[in-house]
């Protein structure tokens, strides 16, 4: 597991969030609710290809586009069945949630 980067509100704009992207060096930024409360995961790829369809506009918020929301990987997972479920759901990365669903890292597939 990995430190969890940068966090974001998810009324941020898809523009903004890009340029947090960037600046940061991160591949990828953890989404919150007003509560702090982890509501998704974006990658620079993610964020890339919704700036490009038809339907964008330059006011076009985070929670707004299609993205994994969940279920996040409990802080309590074993290794094992945490990855098997990234795996089925096709993801590179996971938010390691507490009991109340706050993010505490990142779980990664490893290449």
């Amino acid at each position: 597991m990995n430190a969890p980067g940068p966090q974001v509100d998810d009324h941020m704009t898809v523009d903004v969030a890009m340029s947090v992207l960037i600046g940061a060096r991160v591949p990828h930024l953890l989404l919150q609710d007003d509560d702090g409360r982890c509501t998704g995961l974006v990658t620079r790829s993610q964020l890339a290809a919704h700036r490009g369809g038809s339907w964008y506009t330059d006011r076009t918020r985070l929670r707004d586009i299609p993205l994994d929301r969940g279920p996040f990987t409990p802080s309590a997972a074993v290794l094992g069945e945490a990855e098997a479920a990234m795996r089925l759901r096709t993801l590179q990365a996971s938010p390691v949630v507490d009991e109340q669903g706050y993010a505490l890292g990142v779980l990664g597939l490893p290449h």
